[in-house]
């Protein structure tokens, strides 16, 4: 046999068992999390907050987490999208291309983005502690806006760059400005992948517990200012793990259970935005 087409199918047979691997661990945590946690889920469990404390309580539920969870990752992905977005449209419609500026700042978000949360989170709570900050929903937020900031732009350039050029240059030709093309057109035509990007960032930051732990702190209430704490959904899952007592280690699943379906949502819904949106974009 021809010693290439030996090559390919053990280069072909490493890519299958490599797939197979990831499928079934992937199979098995949601298997784990369904299993454990579908016998703990109630109308309670997401009506409710805990009652006589989140470590040791055992009836209530985990409505304090989930509202703290959406607070806290919407409010970071939303302020994140108001720096991302300018940055990118910077770097792709008015930096010289293949500079060493758009070089630097890229390599930048590529390693920014392998910084490890919990560093993320260090960092948030040293501003919060020069701003005389407390462990609060505010703070939650400026740890999380750091660690999906190079999510975003990394996701959104990507996207933005594969926009034709031509579609530059006949905006261009025909009198448009910089910022006119930036946002009629290549905004327009980089859409769906923008927000794929924003999906993105919104599921990485609801499901990090590092970058949270020490600035949004925790509690049984659902939070209604900026200044209080925040619980989260992973935090959740990391205490009531470590109770001593069943019932609470079943909402710790629970909320397993309620983290998977919130970022299972979020991937139909960038799949379902990314074909509405297409049709407009010009190929």
């Amino acid at each position: 046999m021809d010693r290439r087409k030996i090559e390919e199918s053990i280069f072909k047979c490493l890519m299958v068992i490599a797939t197979l691997t990831i499928l079934s661990i992937l199979i098995l945590i949601v298997a784990t999390v369904v299993i454990k946690g579908l016998p703990a889920m109630n109308l309670s469990m997401i009506t409710q907050t805990p009652k006589g404390g989140f470590y040791l309580g055992k009836e209530g539920g985990i409505l304090n987490a989930i509202l703290g969870s959406l607070y806290l990752a919407g409010g970071a992905t939303f302020l994140t999208i108001f720096i991302s977005l300018p940055i990118v449209l910077y770097m792709n419609v008015y930096a010289k291309r293949n500079s060493f500026f758009l070089t630097f700042t890229r390599f930048s978000f590529d390693v920014m983005w392998g910084v490890p949360s919990i560093v993320y989170g260090a960092f948030g709570f040293t501003i919060m502690l020069t701003l005389g900050l407390r462990a609060s929903l505010l703070g939650g937020i400026i740890a999380v806006s750091f660690l999906v900031l190079p999510v975003m732009s990394r996701s959104m350039d990507e996207v933005v760059r594969m926009v034709p050029a031509e579609l530059l240059e006949a905006s261009y030709a025909l009198g448009a400005t910089r910022l006119e093309t930036a946002f009629k057109v290549v905004v327009k035509q980089a859409l769906p992948g923008i927000l794929t990007a924003v999906l993105i960032a919104f599921g990485r930051g609801i499901g990090d517990a590092a970058s949270v732990i020490f600035t949004a702190g925790f509690t049984d209430y659902i939070p209604y200012s900026l200044f209080r704490p925040a619980a989260t959904l992973p935090l959740a899952i990391f205490f009531q793990l470590g109770t001593p007592f069943p019932e609470v280690q079943e909402r710790a699943y629970a909320s397993a259970l309620i983290l998977t379906m919130i970022i299972l949502i979020i991937c139909i819904a960038s799949r379902i935005l990314t074909k509405r949106f297409t049709k407009h974009v010009i190929k």
